[in-house]
């Protein structure tokens, strides 16, 4: 029938190519043609502030006095931060901080341990 790749979402053979992009009409996925077959393979890359590569499970400290939003209270510089999990959005870290509870966190203000 066609050379076209599968859906990466739905793998429906179904696919098909409208002004450079494909289009499932199945589950109305849209990707690029240039885009691998697989979003699985990119890997997220978050770096901290002195450029050092992130991953889940690390542990860091925090290099700036940080406001808690809603709160009185003040994550302190040089807090450690363990088991760190990696997420997409501005604030790219999610973790629990003891005495505090669970924070979402910017990547440059923490350093690698």
């Amino acid at each position: 029938m066609s050379d076209l790749p599968p859906c990466p979402k739905c793998q429906s053979p179904y696919a098909y190519e409208d002004a450079g992009q494909l289009i499932c009409p199945e589950c109305a996925h849209e990707w690029s043609t240039s885009e691998s077959s697989s979003d699985d393979d990119v890997a997220l890359v978050v770096k901290d502030s002195n450029g050092n590569t992130l991953s889940d499970g690390d542990s860091v400290t925090v290099i700036k006095d940080l406001k808690v939003k809603g709160s009185s209270s003040v994550i302190k510089v040089g807090t450690k931060v363990k088991n760190i999990r990696l997420v997409e959005g501005d604030h790219d870290i999610d973790c629990k901080i003891t005495g505090i509870g669970p924070m979402k966190l910017k990547s440059q203000f923490v350093k690698k341990i």
